[in-house]
């Protein structure tokens, strides 16, 4: 096999390069990309079109344990960049639940087109997620066929072996995950299991998606006997561990055992035998728990600073992180500049596309020190002060540009996704248990306390009591993962599985009615807000960059409540600046307003899943679009 001269690294470089405290990240991108190039295994324009590798290069990809990994980085490339968890698959299809939108006015055919739930087959949006999604299954089932033809799982030493069985676990792994995106996105879809070449067939019709799924908690389980936990593997979290395969399995169980829209008939409709697939959530929760192997970060900030800053998260509660690499569309990101906090400064120049749902900001309480990490209130001005927004334009926060160290107007800022984390354990633990024993027990209350303590630490007199009713449970966890997971491309699913998506659409309408009001819940939400522009210091926490904004409050009002008290005065006090907050509500951003209403084209029963992309179905003779697209 010919590789070029940057990629052409002995097996003990490679692998070095997975270890903690020695994955150097712009040298992994070029070695990456290089071995995805080297081994044919590039995206292609067609659906499902044949990747050109002929038998005897195929071999010798296979024909030795560090050939073999070079063909399974092929495979974990296909995760990065633009169209798949560089930007789309995390940032644009997942948007919108209940507490963020993407920003601007309404376009069917672009990412706001998505997030108003009124994408159509052209949209722009859809076409490279779907197709490269299936490259990196296509890349997969190629290192899955061939590791066990491999000569060196008939001849080769005991360690090398292993490390085959490693790397067929993670391929495994992987594959179930492109298909768990594919199905949280479209519904049912093909299914192939063998690379293209060996289908006789290339027109698939799609394939029932509990069908898929239980192919692919079958393939996770087989996958979990081959993966080491994260210590004995001496990996970092941008590789598949024992845990990351457990975790995986118990998100994708929940799924199984959710709502999801069904084609026929075209309805919200459950996946049958819930009680199994609860179960093995429930059980492989509870292995990740017992292993010992990751905590929480006792930082929440911290946690995501790290992902800034290629820091070593000592708690290792980032499971899985998705990498990102070498400042290019193909296997970078553009976390922190698409999204996050806006600057308009030169320095850290980002375009803040995402906006909070302004009572998402309310659903925190004033102790909970989420709420100024999930939303940022200000933008950073292009002299680098701190200008409050007007509620209807805050954005998320958990990443910002300013807390890596890349400047100027770069895009790419090589911030790892987290895809999997210790909290989301705790939280699907606890949920799976009171599904299976009609309530939480001990062990699930305690799950839900420990991520309560850590968003209320230093005022844990505040965290509140943990119902112990089964439906009053299931509504705190439902809340609690709308708090700690906001931003990070949960949510929208979550309210799918659980049937709830139409319901809490309507609620948030209803919510932003009473804020625009100022009635119910937003009684005392003041109408706007008088301030004195601070200026912006990165290296100070979310909620010092919010605490150093000079407030203006009437006697006998304190500065952190500046935000729950209603305005006695019109008039402006000299040097401050006014900004609405309550009063830049509108009904045009709550309903009737086809441009601009939140989630304004939303049907139910229709538009929990995303149409097809117009070439994917005119590529494919037995694909229909079904769901009334």
């Amino acid at each position: 096999m010919q590789l070029t001269q940057e990629a052409d690294l002995s097996y003990q470089e490679l692998t070095s390069l997975f270890k903690p405290n020695i994955m150097k990240k712009n040298k992994f991108l070029t070695i990456l990309f290089a071995i995805a190039g080297v081994i044919s295994l590039n995206s292609c324009d067609d659906y499902l079109d044949v990747e050109s590798l002929s038998n005897t290069a195929e071999k010798q990809q296979f024909d030795s344990a560090p050939d073999t990994f070079s063909a399974l980085v092929g495979v974990y490339n296909a995760t990065m960049g633009d169209n798949t968890y560089g930007q789309r698959m995390n940032l644009i299809l997942t948007q919108s639940g209940d507490d963020l939108r993407t920003s601007g006015d309404y376009n069917a055919n672009d990412r706001r087109g998505i997030s108003c739930f009124g994408a159509i087959p052209t949209n722009t949006e859809l076409l490279r997620p779907f197709l490269d999604t299936y490259a990196g299954i296509e890349r997969a089932n190629l290192v899955i066929k061939n590791i066990p033809l491999s000569p060196v799982m008939q001849t080769g030493s005991a360690a090398d072996k292993t490390l085959m069985n490693r790397y067929l676990g993670e391929a495994l792994t992987l594959r179930a995950n492109f298909y768990y995106d594919l199905i949280k996105n479209w519904g049912d879809v093909p299914f192939q299991d063998v690379p293209s070449a060996d289908l006789p067939d290339l027109y698939l019709a799609k394939t029932d998606r509990d069908v898929i799924y239980d192919k692919i908690l079958e393939d996770l389980l087989r996958a979990e006997t081959l993966v080491p936990w994260r210590s004995e593997g001496g990996t970092t979290a941008q590789r598949i561990s024992k845990g990351a395969v457990k975790g995986l399995r118990a998100r994708i169980a929940l799924a199984r055992a959710g709502y999801s829209l069904r084609r026929n008939p075209q309805q919200m409709m459950q996946g049958s035998n819930p009680q199994k697939y609860y179960q093995i959530a429930y059980d492989e929760c509870k292995d990740i728990i017992n292993s010992g192997q990751h905590q929480l970060n006792p930082s929440y900030e911290g946690l995501f600073r790290s992902l800034h800053t290629n820091s070593q998260d000592v708690t290792n509660e980032v499971i899985y992180a998705i990498g990102a690499f070498g400042g290019n569309s193909r296997t970078d990101s553009k976390i922190g500049y698409y999204n996050g906090l806006r600057h308009d400064d030169t320095d850290w120049k980002s375009s803040g596309g995402i906006n909070a749902i302004p009572v998402y900001f309310y659903e925190f309480t004033k102790y909970d020190l989420r709420r100024d990490v999930n939303i940022a209130i200000f933008r950073v001005s292009t002299s680098k002060q701190e200008e409050l927004q007007t509620s209807i334009n805050w954005n998320d926060g958990k990443f910002r540009k300013s807390w890596t160290s890349i400047t100027g107007t770069s895009q790419n800022l090589g911030i790892d996704w987290p895809m999997l984390r210790y909290s989301d354990i705790l939280l699907m633990f606890a949920e799976a248990d009171n599904e299976l024993h009609g309530g939480p027990s001990a062990d699930a209350i305690n799950a839900v306390m420990a991520v309560r303590q850590r968003a209320y630490a230093g005022n844990l007199g505040q965290v509140g009591t943990i119902p112990t009713g089964k439906a009053a449970f299931f509504d705190y966890i439902v809340k609690e993962r709308q708090l700690e997971f906001g931003g990070e491309g949960l949510r929208k699913y979550d309210l799918i599985r659980w049937n709830l998506l139409e319901t809490k659409i309507n609620e948030t309408r209803a919510k932003l009615t009473q804020f625009m009001n100022g009635t119910g819940a937003y009684a005392n939400v003041p109408e706007y807000i008088f301030y004195k522009k601070p200026t912006y210091v990165p290296t100070k926490t979310a909620q010092q960059n919010v605490s150093d904004i000079d407030f203006y409050t009437t006697t006998g009002v304190a500065k952190a409540d500046v935000f729950y008290s209603p305005n006695q005065s019109v008039a402006t006090p000299s040097g401050y600046t006014k900004v609405n907050w309550r009063l830049a509500m509108t009904q045009p951003y709550i309903s009737g307003d086809p441009i601009k209403s939140y989630a304004y084209y939303f049907q139910p029963n229709r538009k929990e899943l995303l149409p097809l992309a117009l070439d994917v179905v005119n590529s494919n003779y037995n694909l229909t679009q079904d769901y009334g697209y």
